[in-house]
């Protein structure tokens, strides 16, 4: 009996040092920043929910990750594509909070708003976000209150400086605008057009989609009723806009869009500027909460710090538009 006690007694000592062990190593992981950090650095578990897949939102994603990466934070992705699906958009912000991810990192509008609604708890870290206030993910952009903050895709002066470069050089006075009336982010912006229209002569032609298979037929149907289009910042028109540019193409239709990368894809022109920037903006914005304990509440939403007009010059040829000697001073060009 005594050699058995002597026995059990060695077990538990060698159990509680084992869990002792296991315990420390947790310890280690859940500490942030620089003031309780011991041995071991955490490894921080990110949900990151995209609406779709197109450059814009790819580069974004990649700018947000490159940031943690330069503060040095130790990260593990759990990345998610919607594919367009509002109710994919909703089981994977779902599934990250049953996950008990530490950050949710929220990649469009729809995104940002299906994890807000799926938690008032982890800290969600939104980009490419029209609207934050329209849509409801925060009460402020000074003052975002809650758990979310971010950073906008909305320069203020994107889409007025598009509607005047429209109107002074751009015959015609019909705009055909393709977007998808269920996005409340493209909703903000036909307003903000309508808006920046108001004392020139300039009138939307509106076509409305709900799906990126509809948009090519939507396109079509503008065709002889307008004299240039300007595809938003539409993440449903813009995952599609290779069908865009082949109308606009054919039919030697200028063809204005909403971001730099759209540009590159063979769109005429565009105010924009770099997603990568805005998302590495908005992984910074992460880091200060992971690592430093800030609340996303007390962090301001950023606006892109920088804004440029491009054209793609092979684009214009396509569309049958001559360069103007005056853009030379105030654009930036690519083949």
């Amino acid at each position: 009996m005594g050699q058995s006690i002597r026995r059990f007694a060695a077990v538990c000592a060698a159990s509680f040092l084992l869990l002792g062990g296991c315990g420390g190593a947790k310890e280690t992981g859940s500490s942030q920043g620089s003031g309780g950090k011991s041995g071991k650095e955490k490894t921080y578990k990110i949900g990151v929910t995209q609406i779709v897949e197109h450059p814009s939102l790819d580069a974004a994603r990649k700018g947000f990750q490159q940031a943690l990466k330069d503060k040095g934070l130790s990260v593990e992705y759990d990345v998610q594509i919607a594919q367009g699906d509002q109710s994919n958009n909703q089981t994977i912000a779902n599934n990250f909070v049953s996950d008990g991810v530490d950050l949710i990192f929220a990649n469009s509008t729809p995104s940002a708003q299906a994890a807000l609604n799926a938690t008032k708890d982890i800290p969600i870290v939104f980009t490419s976000v029209t609207d934050p206030v329209g849509a409801q993910l925060v009460q402020s952009m000074e003052k975002p209150g809650g758990n979310v903050t971010g950073t906008t895709d909305t320069h203020p002066e994107a889409i007025p400086k598009t509607v005047q470069f429209i109107d002074k050089y751009i015959k015609g006075n019909r705009v055909g605008m393709v977007y998808n009336a269920g996005e409340q982010n493209s909703v903000a912006q036909i307003e903000q057009v309508k808006k920046a229209m108001q004392g020139t002569d300039l009138q939307i032609v509106p076509a409305s989609v709900s799906t990126s298979a509809e948009v090519k037929q939507a396109t079509e149907s503008l065709v002889g009723k307008v004299d240039c289009l300007y595809i938003i910042t539409d993440n449903t028109v813009v995952s599609a806009l290779e069908s865009v540019i082949q109308v606009a193409n054919e039919h030697d239709i200028p063809l204005f869009v909403g971001e730099l990368d759209s540009v590159k894809r063979g769109g005429f022109a565009a105010y924009g500027f770099d997603y990568y920037d805005i998302g590495y903006e908005a992984g910074e914005m992460a880091a200060q909460i992971l690592q430093d304990g800030k609340k996303p509440a007390d962090l301001p939403v950023q606006y892109p710090q920088k804004l440029k007009l491009v054209i793609n010059k092979k684009a214009a040829q396509e569309m049958g538009i001559k360069l103007n000697p005056e853009w030379d001073s105030i654009a930036e060009y690519i083949e």
